[in-house]
């Protein structure tokens, strides 16, 4: 049980978060429970929605995306953020089974994908203190300045989520993961 209320329909979300799960009801076909959770501050509803959508443009691909959101919800041992990205990756981006698992723990069978990865899990867990030889190291992987930009927005987006869940006890509503497999 959440720590704070989940507004049980969209009617019963604050008003002005009411249009932002509607569009998030059209593009998933439903409102997972971060969501409705976030919505308890439609500003902040808005303001994840709309990094997430800036994100999506990107130039990361979708896989790199889904890995570094496995990555960083590993490392924050977010078990909501764990089961909705396991979903999320394995059903929309297809993902297998063992890349998802090499996500998790910091890498990846693609050697390009396993150095964001990599980085990603350096950002979090050293609060974004990262060295130059690591900056380097992601930047000779292939990785442009726009990209690397991308990778710790991404960071800080998981991050984001990963808190709000882990603070608020968000309830799963996807096929639960263990957090330390």
């Amino acid at each position: 049980m959440s720590r704070i209320p989940t507004p049980a329909t969209i009617d019963a979300a604050p008003e002005a978060a009411r249009p932002l799960l509607e569009a998030v009801n059209k593009q998933l076909g439903s409102v997972p429970n971060l969501f409705r959770i976030v919505a308890n501050s439609p500003a902040a509803l808005e303001g994840y929605l709309g990094l997430n959508g800036a994100l999506g443009k990107g130039k990361l691909p979708a896989a790199v995306r889904e890995g570094i959101a496995l990555a960083v919800a590993q490392a924050n041992g977010c078990g909501y953020c764990l089961a909705a990205h396991t979903f999320l990756g394995t059903n929309l981006v297809k993902l297998s089974e063992a890349e998802v698992a090499m996500n998790r723990k910091g890498g990846s069978g693609n050697a390009k994908v396993a150095a964001a990865i990599g980085f990603a899990i350096s950002v979090t867990k050293n609060r974004g203190m990262v060295s130059d030889a690591e900056l380097s190291a992601v930047r000779a992987a292939g990785y442009s300045d726009a990209e690397l930009v991308e990778i710790v927005a991404h960071v800080a987006l998981n991050t984001l989520t990963n808190y709000i869940n882990e603070v608020f006890g968000t309830e799963v509503d996807f096929p639960v993961v263990a957090v330390n497999a």
